[in-house]
């Protein structure tokens, strides 16, 4: 934080780190493809159509219900709440640049995660799937806490979800070889990075926030198990 020169107190920027255009524009691409809305539409789409085990026997139709089941609650919604923040002025970008733009979104986030978690458990799925669902809350309502104190990358700490998820996916039988693991690996690295890149976060946030993610989702693991 620091002060104005009329004498309010206002978050401090984060000076951008002088990067080559090209590579900051690779930044900004991989954000935005990994962004952690984006990491439950692709972890939903590799549990349900690649992964071998985790959902077998389930029919393709079943399968489409579960996905737009975890998509509508955990992905639109969460989308529609910070697109009508925007519209209506409580928030100055979507891309939620300050922590007082970001409670209103992390509140919204923490109450459509439970109901998805709340359901999935309700109907039985899977442990992996209900441990994935139940990290989101658990991660969201940690972050909002922290939130109070500094601004946690919300991508990091998808990123380190992302890696101990498949981390004990592997070691518990549920995948049969190490390239998904490897390609975990890849989009946590790139995804840090790129956020480094942007310059949005100051070193600390992004390594507070992928430690927090992984942590979480050893606990929310351990909890379904």
């Amino acid at each position: 934080m620091e002060i104005s020169e009329k004498g309010v107190l206002k978050e401090a920027e984060i000076p951008a780190p002088p990067v080559h255009p090209v590579l900051k524009a690779f930044g900004i691409f991989f954000s935005y493809l990994f962004h952690p809305l984006l990491l439950i539409v692709w972890v939903s789409l590799y549990l349900l159509y690649v992964n071998d085990t985790i959902f077998l026997g389930l029919d393709s139709f079943d399968r489409l219900k579960v996905f737009l089941r975890i998509i509508s609650t955990s992905v639109l919604l969460p989308m529609i709440t910070v697109l009508l923040l925007k519209a209506l002025g409580f928030i100055q970008s979507i891309q939620l640049h300050t922590q007082k733009e970001r409670i209103i979104p992390y509140v919204a986030c923490i109450t459509f995660f439970f109901w998805s978690y709340y359901v999935a458990r309700q109907l039985q799925d899977p442990a992996p799937l209900k441990a994935f669902l139940l990290t989101l809350f658990i991660s969201a309502s940690v972050a909002l806490i922290i939130n109070n104190y500094f601004k946690v990358s919300m991508h990091a700490i998808g990123a380190g979800s992302l890696l101990a998820y498949f981390i004990l996916l592997l070691f518990n039988g549920k995948i049969e070889s190490g390239l998904p693991l490897t390609l975990a690996v890849f989009i946590a690295g790139i995804t840090c990075t790129s956020r480094l890149i942007a310059g949005r976060h100051h070193p600390f946030d992004i390594g507070f926030g992928f430690v927090m993610g992984f942590l979480l989702q050893l606990i929310s693991w351990w909890i379904t198990s």
